[in-house]
């Protein structure tokens, strides 16, 4: 009966540890998942900027709608989320932070 009880112990503390394993790897798995959304959050704040120099719309020739500035900032925003995550920068930028976390004490 000891042995039995013993061997119940052994397996229920057996089954929590595993249980923390698998809260932590999960917890893990959601900051890497919050990092990934923050880089990539990022990227699309240099491609905005990018865009920005790169689709200036002064032309003489078509005179200014209003609101036009409005369109063409929120098509910008638009546009930078969507590409972002594809040009590397997010990429590279997660795995130098999941590096840095691994060499912290």
């Amino acid at each position: 009966m000891i042995n039995n009880n013993k061997a119940m112990l052994e397996q229920y503390n057996v089954s929590k540890l595993a249980s923390e394993e698998k809260l932590k790897a999960l917890a893990q798995n959601k900051n890497d998942k919050l990092l990934k959304e923050q880089t990539d959050s990022f990227e699309a704040l240099l491609l905005k900027f990018m865009l920005d120099s790169a689709m200036k719309m002064d032309n003489p020739l078509y005179p200014k709608a209003p609101g036009d500035e409005i369109y063409t900032s929120m098509y910008k925003d638009t546009l930078s989320k969507e590409l972002s995550g594809n040009f590397g920068y997010s990429e590279m930028l997660f795995n130098f932070l999941k590096e840095q976390e691994k060499q912290k004490p």
